[in-house]
């Protein structure tokens, strides 16, 4: 599949974005934009920095100028949940929102993508949010580590947005023990309870292990920001515990936690595999096409590794 190249700005060129609070960091508009390119579509892709307390506003302003859609990132995932018109099974399955789908209601009352309308744009516009990270974790899992979930024994760290789909996935997969560990423990205990009820037969317990595990995950954000610790520096956990870490964070691509991991033989991967199939199923979900995923990987690791 030819690259392609982004037609000239112009005024029917549409538009899709990432949300988060910060952003700076984000790799997401290199990744896309370089599927938008390839699929030969005039459509930009763009990031904005928005405080959570300005998510509502923001998704109005969005619903108004009709853009194509959008991803939420951090601190938004959760936010989001009551602030779209719909919400698309897999939302409400993980429990948080990191992809929104605006649509139009055609001539026949009948609710369809933006992207579908080539013209004159409809009236009456809702926001449909759907959820891509859980399916692209277990997807990377599988890619970069090896990781067959089922039966595996795992150690979460985390229970916001992207931790709770995390979490509520991995149950999914009939993961043997789930350990959650969150900065507010009341949260964790709130997360273990609802997978408890879901998934009657799945050991989960709050807290570090004392055992060994198969796979740490980090979805915090501990290690975004330079000079962040490490977020299990001071825990009563070793990295010999283990034999695997996944760290969600893919810029900085080495953070301090996997740099341990290495240093204590375990097998490591940051979160670029996750980015990119969370991305190309959001774009998916806009265009109704197949994403370009190799270009959108190629795209990823020029902007975040430099090659």
């Amino acid at each position: 599949m030819s690259t392609g190249t982004m037609p000239p700005l112009n005024a029917a060129t549409r538009y899709c974005a990432v949300w988060g609070h910060p952003i700076r960091h984000s790799a997401s508009p290199a990744m896309q934009n370089a599927g938008l390119a390839a699929l030969g579509l005039d459509w930009r892709y763009l990031a904005f920095d928005v405080r959570p307390e300005q998510l509502a506003t923001a998704l109005e302003g969005a619903r108004a100028m009709r853009f194509i859609g959008l991803n939420l990132t951090v601190p938004h995932k959760l936010l989001a949940l009551e602030l779209v018109d719909v919400l698309d099974e897999s939302a409400r399955i993980w429990g948080a929102v990191n992809t929104i789908r605006f649509e139009g209601r055609d001539e026949a009352g009948i609710w369809r993508p933006l992207a579908a309308f080539a013209d004159a744009l409809p009236e009456s516009v809702r926001s449909h949010g759907f959820n891509t990270d859980a399916g692209a974790l277990a997807t990377s899992l599988r890619e970069d580590l090896g990781i067959a979930l089922a039966g595996a024994r795992v150690l979460l760290l985390g229970a916001g947005g992207a931790g709770r789909a995390a979490a509520l996935k991995l149950a999914s997969e009939n993961v043997a023990c789930l350990y959650l560990v969150n900065r507010t423990i009341t949260k964790a205990t709130e997360l273990a309870s609802e997978i408890q009820t879901r998934h009657p037969g799945l050991r989960v317990q709050v807290g570090y292990p004392t055992e060994t595990v198969d796979l740490v995950i980090n979805a915090t954000s501990y290690g975004l920001k330079p000079g962040d610790r490490s977020p299990l520096e001071g825990a009563d956990f070793r990295l010999t515990q283990t034999g695997a870490v996944y760290d969600m964070i893919y810029r900085p691509a080495e953070t301090p936690l996997l740099r341990a991991a290495q240093a204590a033989g375990c097998r490591t991967a940051n979160g670029l595999g996750m980015l990119l199939h969370q991305g190309a199923d959001a774009l998916e979900i806009w265009t109704g096409q197949p994403a370009p995923r190799a270009i959108m990987r190629a795209a990823l690791e020029r902007n975040i590794y430099g090659v």
